[in-house]
C-alpha cells in the first residue's frame, strides 16, 4: 500500500531505500516558493540509525509490514539480550546496539513485542510506561519546594530526574518514549 509523505504519522513504518524506517517526528513546511516539503526524523529499524530527511509532500512510499510477536525478556550476557517467544518458546537474541534506549525499560520477566521484517528480527517494542525501582537517589532535602527534582538511578541503570519525595527502593512509573518520570507505582 503506497503512502504519500503528506500522510505521515508518528510511528508509521515505511520502506525507504530498501530498508524499513520508522517515523519518529515530522513537520510540514511550506516555503515561500515551490512545493511543500516534509521534514522528518526517522529511525532505520535494521541498524538503529536516526536521520533527519526531507521529502516532497507528494512522494509515495511502501508501508513496511512489521510483524510483532509477544515475548518475555529472559536475561542478558556479553551485551546480548535474550527473549523467549511466549507461543513457541523459541529463544531470540538481540545485541545491546539493536535495543538502543529500550534496554533501560526491560527487566527480567517483562513482556515485550519482538519486531520482525521479512523474517529478520529487528528490535523490541516496549510498553508506553513501565514500572521500575529506584536503585539510588539522594535523600529528600527538608523544606525544598515540591516542584524541585533530584537525580535518581533506576534498577536498569537509567538516570532520570525525580521529585524530592521519591526515596531509594521505591517503585516509580517511567515514560519509555523519553525516559521521564510519570508517577509513583
Amino acid at each position: 500500500m503506497a503512502i504519500a509523505a503528506g500522510d505521515f504519522k508518528t510511528g508509521l513504518t515505511l520502506i525507504v531505500d530498501g530498508d524499513p524506517w520508522q517515523v519518529l517526528d515530522f513537520q510540514h513546511v511550506k516555503p515561500g516558493k515551490g512545493a511543500a516539503i516534509l521534514k522528518t526524523k526517522m529511525k532505520n529499524l535494521k541498524n538503529g540509525n536516526v536521520q533527519e530527511r526531507n521529502f516532497n509532500a507528494s512522494t509515495k512510499f511502501e508501508q513496511a509490514n512489521i510483524a510483532k510477536k509477544a515475548a518475555q525478556y529472559s536475561y542478558n550476557a556479553d551485551n546480548t539480550y535474550y527473549f523467549m517467544d511466549l507461543e513457541t518458546y523459541d529463544t531470540y537474541e538481540l545485541s545491546e546496539d539493536h535495543l538502543g534506549i529500550n534496554k533501560y525499560f526491560i527487566i527480567e520477566g517483562s513482556e515485550v513485542s519482538l519486531m520482525f521484517f521479512d523474517g529478520e528480527l529487528l528490535s523490541v517494542s516496549v510498553p508506553e510506561k513501565v514500572e521500575l525501582t529506584v536503585a539510588e537517589t539522594d535523600p529528600a532535602i527538608k523544606g525544598a519546594p515540591s516542584n524541585q527534582t533530584k537525580d535518581a538511578t533506576l534498577e536498569t541503570g537509567l538516570k532520570i530526574r525525580v521529585p524530592q519525595f521519591i526515596e531509594q527502593g521505591e517503585k516509580i512509573i517511567v515514560y519509555t518514549a523519553d525516559g521521564s518520570y510519570s508517577g509513583r507505582a
